[in-house]
């Protein structure tokens, strides 16, 4: 049985004046669940948590777990540092956390070898699921599939966030069946799940995520038209939130709907004025605002 199905929100991270905005943070978490969402990532991309110090990642992942306790919350896992992954491993895996979200060492660019001995590292002393999050875009590494599936074979690797933008990779993984694939660019989940694969993990799925919750099970109901046509309300959204530095344009949308503050951390920056007036027009449209 699959782990890891249906949407999943990656958090943003809310802040006030420089600081974690943990109201927002919570009442944000509670609203997604309530919508019907699977479960919540913390400190993945779009939780901007490389401007987040260990002691405020683990902070946001108590705070959210607080929010909605017994609903499955993963933890995102990013270093190029193998010491120090499992150093903050250890104080993760304190929590009651459904699974980690784990991306190739960034920078360094290891060899495909060098990946597999890096996620079975990893998974050995994992004591949850760990998720891929393939994003090469971000990493400066393309895993390539024999690697994938050579790292699928660890008993605890049961899951990939797929952003790597290869179509063929998506559906080899998903016709193996060793992984459950999720999708990780927004504009391709529904194809994602008409191809068999698991779910999404979703910025976008942070407005009207109500209606995001439908796509999974619409799709394995065989309601094709149900699902394209909610997918296509969906679409400009989706784009729009793209357009510009995640998570620039989603905490620009989330403000305009009085949810949190407009406000990054350095050097990320907010949604254009532009950004700004196309989020209201999207907003407006889907009955957000």
């Amino acid at each position: 049985m699959s782990r890891f199905t249906g949407i999943w929100v990656p958090l943003v991270t809310p802040f006030h004046n420089g600081r974690i905005d943990f109201p927002a943070l919570k009442a944000k978490a509670c609203e997604l669940i309530g919508a019907g969402v699977s479960g919540l990532a913390t400190c993945a991309t779009t939780g901007e948590p490389a401007s987040l110090s260990e002691d405020e990642q683990l902070a946001v992942l108590d705070a959210v777990i607080e929010a909605v306790p017994g609903q499955p919350v993963v933890m995102g896992l990013c270093d190029n540092n193998m010491l120090s992954l499992l150093s903050r491993l250890k104080r993760i895996q304190e929590r009651p956390i459904a699974g980690l979200l784990v991306t190739p060492p960034y920078y360094i660019r290891p060899s495909q070898a060098g990946l597999v001995e890096y996620f079975k590292s990893l998974a050995d002393a994992a004591s949850v699921p760990v998720i891929i999050y393939n994003i090469p875009y971000r990493t400066g590494v393309v895993m390539e599939l024999e690697t994938l599936r050579a790292i699928a074979q660890h008993e605890r690797i049961v899951a990939i966030k797929d952003c790597g933008g290869n179509m063929a990779l998506t559906m080899q993984l998903i016709a193996d069946g060793d992984l459950d694939v999720l999708a990780g660019e927004d504009q391709q989940i529904l194809s994602t799940l008409c191809l068999g694969g698991s779910g999404a993990i979703a910025a976008s799925a942070h407005i009207r995520p109500d209606l995001f919750a439908q796509l999974p099970q619409l799709v394995n109901e065989s309601r094709l038209g149900e699902a394209r046509e909610i997918f296509y309300r969906l679409l400009p959204m989706i784009r729009r939130a793209f357009e510009e530095p995640n998570p620039g344009p989603v905490k620009a949308a989330l403000a305009i709907m009085g949810q949190m503050r407009n406000e990054l951390r350095s050097p990320m920056q907010a949604a254009s004025v532009e950004m700004r007036e196309a989020l209201r027009e999207e907003l407006s449209r889907l009955d957000c605002v």
